[in-house]
């Protein structure tokens, strides 16, 4: 319960970036935006109509419509990001801006934006619409969610242009590479692993070491020497990018002339876990 908790918390924060960005950066500014936010803001400008009822019921028709592409979880916590996220938006309608330079406004858009829907997507929920396509995209095509979203968002502030012009839908499309790159570093480079080799004739020790001083799996591998035909043991393990130096230092302690390689890994999968990468 506690952990379900910490993650609403994490999606509801993340709503509150993403409001900031689009009412106090992007219609001040008339920019635009992509994705459900972006037809919204259209239709804001267009018709006057609220940014937060437009949002929730273009939201949730995609959500009916793409609901069986996410498990019950990741479904219940998209619908609370939906409705926290227009309520929000309906609460600070017509704030004033925080800056009036167009170019601030759209990199600050694409900042707090980017940052909140990476926020949302690393607590297990998505902000609705086009997200849903863009986790269906990243689920069934490979795309990286970033890459997958910055695809819709821009064919979608592409049609925007007809009503903010092209200079303000340039400083958009600045806005949205920046909110697709934040994007994917909250989803993707924030779990980034390596793969890391030991060679030693301290294998054990080394192998007792990381079980339980580090309290990290490890796996021992037999294998022999190509040219010497020598039996060694071989460990193998795959921790976060953070823990690499904690692990060297810990193997240099035992053993200085350890043979030791470093593999950044593309993507980890195993029952119950999932954790994907991104090769540089």
């Amino acid at each position: 319960m506690k952990q379900v908790f910490k993650e609403l918390i994490g999606i509801f924060i993340g709503c509150l970036l993403f409001v900031i960005g689009v009412n106090f950066y992007i219609i001040p500014n008339m920019l635009s935006e992509g994705g459900i936010i972006g037809i919204s803001v259209i239709t804001h400008y267009l018709f006057n109509w609220p940014l937060g009822v437009t949002n929730l019921i273009f939201n949730l028709i995609l959500i009916l419509a793409g609901f069986k592409l996410f498990k019950k979880k990741t479904m219940y916590y998209t619908l609370f990001s939906v409705f926290s996220s227009s309520l929000l938006l309906y609460l600070t309608e017509n704030t004033r801006p925080l800056t009036d330079d167009v170019l601030l406004s759209a990199v600050f858009a694409g900042l707090f934006v980017g940052g909140g829907l990476g926020l949302i997507f690393r607590f297990g929920g998505t902000n609705g619409g086009t997200t849903v396509l863009a986790r269906g995209l990243n689920q069934y095509l490979g795309l990286s969610v970033g890459n997958a979203m910055l695809l819709i968002d821009i064919i979608i502030v592409l049609s925007s242009v007809f009503i903010i012009g092209v200079d303000k839908g340039m400083y958009t499309v600045i806005s949205v590479y920046i909110g697709a790159k934040l994007i994917d570093y909250f989803v993707d480079r924030m779990d980034e692993r390596a793969a890391i080799f030991i060679m030693s004739n301290h294998a054990d020790e080394i192998a007792n070491d990381v079980l339980y001083k580090m309290a990290h799996g490890i796996t021992i591998l037999d294998g022999h020497g190509g040219y010497s035909k020598n039996e060694k043991k071989i460990l193998y393990l795959v921790c976060r990018k953070k823990d690499i130096l904690k692990t060297k230092e810990l193997i240099k302690k035992i053993d200085v002339n350890a043979y030791v390689t470093v593999h950044q890994v593309q993507e980890v999968i195993r029952k119950g876990y999932k954790a994907s990468m991104t090769v540089q």
